[in-house]
C-alpha cells in the first residue's frame, strides 16, 4: 500500500459498480472492496479505511444496517460513509443522513461528481487528522503531550490488566529550573527543555516505551511490561545521563541540570487504580525532592 494515498472501502454486491468506481478513483486512492454488509464490517475493522462508499440495496444486510454496525465499533465509528444508491428521493436522503451518512453518490455514476464528493470527505478527514495530531504534541519540545500520555496510559493499562503484566511510571522534574529562567531568560529555559526532551526520547530503547511532557518542567516515562527493578534501572540511567549532559545556551555558555525521579510500578488488576498508580509516582517524586533532589525514589 502506498503510504501517501488515502484509503477507501467500496461496498457493493454488483461487480460492475466496483469496476466503474475503481476506474474513477483507483489512481488517487488505495481501494479495498467488499460484496456484502457482513464483509464490509469485517474489512472496515481490519483496514480502518479513511472513507467508505456503501451501497444501500444489498441482499443480506442493507446499507443502513451495515452503517449502524460500523458505528458500533470504536475503531470504525468515526469513518465517514458515502452512500451509493439509485434512490434519490428526499425521504431516502433524510433516512441516510439520520443513520449517519456523510454524503450520497447516485447511480448511474457521474465521474466528476464522484471524485468531488470523495475528495471533499477525504479533505475533511485529513484536516481532522492534522488537528488531532497537533493536539497530541507539545509544541515547544515536539514530543507527546499530557493528553497523548493519558491516551497511551489507558491503552497500555488495559493490556497489562488483560495479560497480568507489570507496568511502571517515572515522573521527573528538573531541579531548580526556575533559576535558569531567572538567570538566562525564558528563551534559554526553552532550549533546556528542548534538550532534555530530546535526551529522553533517545534514551528509551524499546518500541513500547513512551515519554511525554507532563507540563512545565516535568516529564513522564511509561514502561509497559516492566517491573520495579527494571524501572529503577531506567530511571537511574536517565538521572545520570541528564546530570552528565552539557546544554549549550546563548553566548557560548553551557549549563548543567539535574532531575528528580519518582517511580511507581504495579501489576494492575482493574481500571480504577490508574489514579493511584500516578499518585504513587508523584508522591515518590516529592520524596526525592525533599531528600535533596537529583535522585530516584520509588513508591512503597
Amino acid at each position: 500500500m502506498e503510504e501517501n494515498k488515502n484509503t477507501l472501502l467500496i461496498v457493493d454486491d454488483e461487480s460492475v459498480n466496483f469496476k466503474v468506481l475503481t476506474h474513477i478513483l483507483g489512481s488517487d486512492y488505495t481501494i479495498f472492496t467488499a460484496t456484502s454488509g457482513a464483509s464490509a464490517v469485517e474489512k472496515a475493522r481490519e483496514f480502518v479505511p479513511d472513507l467508505i462508499l456503501l451501497d444501500i440495496l444489498m441482499p443480506d444486510m442493507d446499507g443502513y444496517t451495515t452503517l449502524s454496525k460500523i458505528k458500533n465499533y470504536p475503531e470504525t465509528q468515526k469513518i465517514p460513509v458515502i452512500f451509493i444508491t439509485g434512490l434519490d428521493s428526499d425521504k431516502d436522503e433524510e433516512k441516510g443522513l439520520t443513520f449517519g451518512a456523510a454524503d450520497y453518490v447516485t447511480k448511474p455514476f457521474n465521474a466528476t461528481i464522484v471524485k468531488l464528493r470523495v475528495r471533499n470527505q477525504i479533505q475533511i478527514v485529513n484536516q481532522m487528522r492534522t488537528i488531532e495530531h497537533l493536539s497530541m504534541i507539545d509544541q515547544l519540545t515536539n514530543m507527546p503531550n499530557r493528553r497523548s500520555f493519558d491516551d497511551r496510559l489507558n491503552m497500555e493499562w488495559k493490556q497489562a490488566v488483560r495479560e497480568y503484566t507489570p507496568i511502571s511510571l517515572l515522573i521527573m522534574d528538573l531541579d531548580k529550573f526556575k533559576n535558569i529562567n531567572d538567570t538566562y531568560g525564558h528563551q534559554q529555559g526553552d532550549v533546556v527543555l528542548q534538550t532534555i526532551a530530546g535526551f529522553l526520547q533517545q534514551s528509551l530503547k524499546r518500541p513500547g516505551d513512551f515519554t511525554a511532557r507532563w507540563g512545565g518542567e516535568e516529564f513522564v516515562v511509561l514502561l509497559p511490561n516492566t517491573p520495579l527493578e527494571g524501572a529503577l534501572d531506567v530511571a537511574e540511567k536517565i538521572r545520570a545521563g541528564v546530570e552528565n549532559t552539557s546544554i549549550p545556551i546563548a553566548d557560548g555558555l553551557e549549563v548543567k541540570m539535574t532531575l528528580s525521579v519518582g517511580v511507581s510500578s504495579v501489576l494492575p488488576v482493574n481500571e480504577t487504580s490508574i489514579n493511584v498508580f500516578i499518585s504513587s509516582a508523584d508522591k515518590a517524586l516529592y520524596l526525592a525532592k525533599d531528600a535533596g533532589r537529583n535522585r530516584v525514589f520509588h513508591s512503597p
